[in-house]
């Protein structure tokens, strides 16, 4: 058959071909379209037929710890104000604001002139009235004793000469104005030894003449020493170690006794004070454990120990003051500054742990989750342990490595899913 005769008789068999193509290029957006409809028909019959598709998370074991959070503030145990135990002129500040010093260090000068003075005056005093004790030792006491032994040996010899004079009278051998010489003699004699002994016992110790001199010393060298203790005063001295956090005097001030000079924040053991919501007065106790942070430094945690849980309940803030021990505070706080706390109140080791999130009805007695079972939801009740602030520990209900569906996915009891671990 010719060629031309051949391509006539195939032209009727392409023209409807041709001609379908071209109707479907001229309404090519239409049908788009309807191929779109059609793709998306068939996706969400596929959704309606295996259900929608939930993240949801896989039981696992884990440590879970149950906080308290609360703010407060940093401060010592207690201050120390540090003032003036007398009236006077300063003269010299040692010390600034925010400074570290050590127990006895001196921080302020009075004026001590005229103490200086009196110091001086007491101590010639006291060196005067020892001379006066060492002088009835050294000199009365042993010229007293010395006598004393003259008045004896004079009255032995006056007794002596009486005696004689006596057995002559009565012999007849002596007059009686001898006897009544040798009488007086021997009562002069007696008198001398009396007096002599009086001399010896004022001077010694216990004796009038003693104790009225030692009396004196010890009055002299109490003077000295109120001088002395009035001198020291003029020097006011840190009474332990800590930092000045306040300062409230300056150079040539004039001070009074009892009022404040500067404060002090003794080192040691330090204290966080915050405020506890009565709610949860019942989960703190003494000795837990706490975490802590300063506001302007959050990163920065440092721990603390619960020490003292105020007995009384803020009835304005409905609140309760709690103190907590610092035994090594970081170097960057401040008294007064800024802190929030997070108090253990509870911990589990190893335990099932699930988020609150995917458990329904947490606050009642009969919570309750869904869990992903072959594609479906399943409702299990559970039982709860410890609940903490963003998990709870499950103690009967799911297993390890149950997938479970959040509380607020909308899936209900038996609905078709699929499960997507995060």
């Amino acid at each position: 058959m010719p060629i031309k005769e051949c391509m006539q008789t195939v032209s009727p068999v392409i023209s409807p071909f041709r001609l379908l193509i071209g109707t479907l290029w001229s309404h090519r957006w239409f049908a788009l379209a309807v191929l779109v409809i059609m793709f998306a028909a068939g996706i969400t019959g596929l959704r309606l037929l295996l259900g929608p598709e939930i993240v949801v998370e896989q039981v696992k074991r884990a440590n879970l710890v149950k906080t308290v959070v609360a703010s407060g503030h940093f401060e010592t145990p207690f201050r120390v104000e540090i003032g003036s135990q007398m009236t006077g002129v300063v003269t010299e500040v040692l010390v600034d604001e925010g400074e570290h010093v050590l127990s006895g260090q001196e921080l302020i000068h009075l004026d001590a002139r005229e103490i200086k003075a009196a110091v001086v005056q007491s101590q010639g005093a006291l060196a005067q009235a020892e001379a006066r004790l060492k002088q009835l030792n050294e000199l009365t006491l042993p010229a007293a004793r010395e006598a004393l032994a003259q008045a004896k040996a004079s009255l032995l010899e006056s007794q002596n000469t009486f005696d004689r004079t006596s057995s002559l009278f009565k012999s007849g051998f002596s007059p009686n104005s001898a006897l009544d010489e040798a009488q007086k003699n021997l009562d002069v004699a007696k008198a001398q030894v009396r007096s002599a002994e009086l001399q010896v016992f004022t001077a010694s110790p216990g004796g009038s003449d003693y104790v009225v001199a030692e009396t004196q010393v010890n009055q002299a060298r109490a003077n000295l020493e109120a001088s002395q203790s009035r001198l020291a005063y003029t020097t006011i001295t840190a009474p332990r170690d800590g930092v000045l956090i306040s300062r409230n005097v300056e150079k040539g001030s004039v001070v009074q006794a009892g009022k404040a000079l500067l404060v002090l924040a003794p080192n040691g053991i330090s204290q966080l004070v915050i405020g506890i919501d009565e709610r949860n007065l019942g989960l703190i106790e003494l000795g837990e454990p706490a975490l802590a942070s300063a506001d302007a430094f959050p990163e920065q945690k440092f721990e603390g120990k619960v020490s003292y849980i105020n007995p009384s309940v803020d009835i304005t803030r409905a609140s309760v003051e709690v103190k907590l021990n610092v035994e090594q505070p970081p170097t960057f706080l401040r008294q007064d500054m800024t802190v929030s706390v997070d108090i253990e109140v509870g911990r589990r080791d190893n335990v099932t742990v699930l988020g609150t999130r995917f458990v329904h009805d947490l606050q009642t007695e009969t919570p309750w989750v869904l869990a992903a079972v072959n594609g479906r939801a399943v409702k299990r009740d559970v039982k709860v342990g410890l609940r903490g602030l963003n998990d709870v520990e499950i103690t009967d209900g799911i297993t390890l490595g149950d997938k479970i569906i959040p509380s607020l996915s909308g899936v209900i009891s038996g609905q078709r899913i699929r499960a997507i671990l995060p």
